[in-house]
């Protein structure tokens, strides 16, 4: 069993920053696991020589896929929580012990590292995105049974047995591992948990999803949990996750 969660970086073609920020998430005492999730650069090698371990995937999954893939991985390696961070930089590694402190001193399964919790350090976005944030964080607050502002946020901690459940099954559609992954854990009974983090813009390339084609899709996302077609996991059992010298 590892007592500190494992550090999870999907990556594709993101050789300008992912030396630096695994060399940051290193400094801070983590291990930490690259998802090349079929980049034609130098990502692979530049994460490696920083001291990741790197998975190379052979297509392009998207986040989802790479993710599963590493959420697998760390299954396979005794992890008890890992912690999913952006390689573009946005995730300051000196808030990965905030996620970390919250999930040991909570049990919580899923915590949630929000750009808009502190009015005053949030992160600024265009208008029809933040009236998107603000339908998205509604109808994740509804099912997670707490109030939830960044239901799209990449900088998040998850903990078994949801770990397990997630690296089962999960989706690799737009928002599918985020909003609606976070939704999914909530219904499914599972301990959800939201804390501010400042997290910067990304300081090189830009979004691989535009802004028109955002609208199309978060709308698409709504529909889908609106409607309860997402994808299912097992539901969380408090006795099945008591550990074994607890008493009854």
């Amino acid at each position: 069993m590892r007592t500190s969660p494992l550090v999870v970086v999907p990556a594709l073609n993101e050789q300008a920053t992912i030396h630096s920020v695994v060399t940051e998430i290193r400094k801070s005492g983590y291990d930490v696991v690259v998802v090349d999730d079929g980049s034609g650069d130098k990502t692979a090698e530049l994460a490696s020589q920083a001291g990741a371990v790197v998975l190379r995937m052979k297509l392009n999954l998207g986040v989802g896929g790479a993710l599963r893939c590493g959420f697998r991985y760390a299954m396979n390696e005794g992890y008890d929580a890992v912690i999913q961070c952006d390689a573009d930089g946005q995730h300051p590694a000196s808030h990965l012990k905030n996620l970390e402190d919250v999930w040991k001193k909570t049990s919580t399964h899923l915590v949630i590292g929000s750009r808009f919790r502190d009015l005053q350090e949030s992160m600024k976005v265009a208008w029809h995105r933040r009236f998107a944030m603000l339908v998205l964080g509604l109808i994740a607050s509804r099912a997670c049974k707490t109030k939830i502002t960044d239901s799209t946020s990449g900088f998040r901690l998850i903990a078994k047995p949801l770990l397990n459940e997630f690296a089962k099954s999960f989706p690799s559609h737009y928002l599918g591992d985020t909003f609606e992954a976070n939704v999914v854990a909530g219904r499914a009974g599972y301990k959800v948990k939201e804390i501010a983090v400042p997290i910067t813009e990304r300081k090189v390339g830009r979004s691989s999803t535009g802004s028109g084609r955002s609208v199309i899709l978060i709308l698409r996302s709504v529909l889908v949990v609106v409607f309860g077609l997402h994808f299912n996991i097992g539901r969380f059992n408090p006795q099945a996750a008591r550990h074994p010298s607890a008493k009854p």
